[in-house]
């Protein structure tokens, strides 16, 4: 039988190694785990964090009023495997003293490389004509089959040049990219400065951009900005990006509605021609349904949220979440903790 010393920690899946390893490491714990990569059913995580002295969760876990009554007085720290706090009661947990750890700055560069992948892919049509090898369609060379659209001497709109929006910008510019444009709640000169772009209103935006990368995070200002009127200021042969962040509120499976991007006037404006493609890692709801109109649709790539997925990214977070919930615990400085 182990000490009464050991404080108990509750992790809400399995986690990748890195994190996983640390935890395994800390002799002043007894962890427990969610031993599987599906989500925890709300009983199971109830039962799991009774008593706990710490908890490292995702997105997917609602750390209610409910819950923290479930975990009682004994938890001091909750370390969430995410930059997103949306999924956490703040207000009560702040009530109650309790310190929260997430993981910011680690999902520029993996997310950004993603954002340029998806903008390339919808771009040149890739999908499209893997199928056309796939179904026969590949036939004697013809000169306007399978064209798509170029970044050469484009100009690229970033909706948010917050972290990964710079960090998209920095990757596009070597393709030849001629101008920069940016829209957002404020001028940003100083980092704008590095791809001499512009601080112009999104319609200016939507107006000009052959290419628009929407990375912004959803807020009031943000909600339901690319909608009908968005895009039919947008040129037709200008193509739409979004990887923008689409949370907004307390429970991860009720809140997608009325996001950044109005699928619905999205799916006319593709269907009818209005604009020329559109590259997706976020959708309302995720998953998405398979008979969601946006499926049936060839100009429109749909990825399934996976901008952090890396391996390298995904330990990152997973260590930092771990050393995050392991300081709490101590009475240390988190690596990175949320300001209550």
């Amino acid at each position: 039988m182990r000490p009464a010393r050991l404080m108990k920690v509750f992790v809400t899946r399995r986690i990748p190694p890195e994190g996983r390893a640390v935890l395994a490491g800390a002799a002043d714990c007894e962890v427990e785990q969610w031993d599987s990569d599906e989500p925890i059913p709300r009983k199971e995580l109830e039962r799991g964090v009774a008593g706990a002295h710490g908890l490292l969760c995702l997105l997917t876990e609602q750390v209610d009023r409910k819950l923290l009554d479930a975990a009682g007085a004994n938890l001091k720290a909750i370390s969430t495997m995410s930059v997103g706090v949306d999924h956490l009661a703040l207000d009560e947990i702040k009530k109650r003293g309790i310190r929260v750890g997430y993981t910011p700055d680690v999902l520029t560069d993996a997310t950004a490389e993603l954002a340029v992948s998806l903008l390339l892919t919808t771009c040149r049509r890739l999908p499209e004509a893997i199928e056309e090898v796939k179904n026969g369609g590949w036939t004697a060379w013809k000169p306007l089959w399978m064209c798509g659209y170029g970044l050469t001497k484009s100009t690229v709109g970033i909706i948010g040049l917050g972290r990964i929006g710079q960090a998209i910008a920095r990757r596009l510019k070597p393709f030849g990219v001629q101008r920069f444009l940016y829209s957002g709640r404020q001028p940003k000169p100083q980092e704008a400065a590095e791809f001499q772009a512009e601080f112009v209103p999104t319609s200016q935006l939507a107006a000009e951009s052959d290419f628009i990368v929407v990375t912004c995070s959803l807020t009031p200002a943000t909600k339901g900005l690319c909608n009908k009127d968005f895009f039919q200021q947008m040129k037709n042969t200008a193509v739409l990006v979004n990887i923008s962040r689409e949370l907004w509120g307390t429970h991860i499976t009720t809140v997608f509605q009325g996001r950044v991007v109005n699928q619905d006037d999205l799916y006319q404006a593709l269907a009818s021609g209005q604009i020329a493609a559109a590259g997706l890692d976020v959708t309302t709801p995720e998953p998405l349904p398979t008979n969601h109109p946006l499926l049936t649709l060839k100009n429109c790539v749909i990825l399934p949220h996976i901008g952090s997925a890396t391996h390298g990214t995904r330990n990152t977070m997973s260590l930092l979440a771990a050393n995050n919930l392991l300081a709490g615990l101590r009475g240390e400085t988190m690596p990175s903790e949320l300001k209550l």
